[in-house]
């Protein structure tokens, strides 16, 4: 049986809440041992890696979801990051200025957790609010 529009928004809500409260090592509760990550099969040891490369680059670095769409096994996502760089980020030199930018994600589920995510955030924006 599939889980309801309601579950897996109640399942997207707490992924971004480990997100937040920095419990990477929960990952298995929402992701296959492999995903393709924006067309590229991603072992869940490295997706876990990544996040913790973005919250050591930026300490403070908060999602916030601000549209949440879910239909069938599919969710999209708008959300709202803001933070700190204080180490290179994404090819970006810090600059002591805060950031805040929209990431756009999608993710397909498979059996209960993502197998198919993807994600664009506006790089550009960052850029320009780094160079002040």
């Amino acid at each position: 049986m599939s889980a309801t529009t309601e579950e897996l928004r109640d399942f997207y809500l707490r992924y971004v809440d480990l997100a937040n409260k920095r419990e990477f090592d929960r990952m298995a509760d929402f992701a296959h041992e492999e995903v393709i990550m924006n067309g590229t099969p991603v072992r869940m040891a490295d997706m876990v890696a990544e996040f913790y490369k973005h919250v050591e680059a930026v300490p403070d670095l908060h999602w916030e979801i601000q549209d949440l769409v879910v239909e069938g096994d599919r969710i999209a996502a708008r959300l709202v990051d803001t933070g700190t760089p204080v180490k290179e980020w994404n090819g970006l030199a810090p600059t002591g200025a805060s950031v805040s930018f929209v990431e756009t994600a999608f993710y397909w589920l498979q059996d209960g957790k993502f197998k198919h995510m993807s994600y664009l955030m506006d790089t550009d924006s960052v850029r320009r609010q780094l160079a002040g």
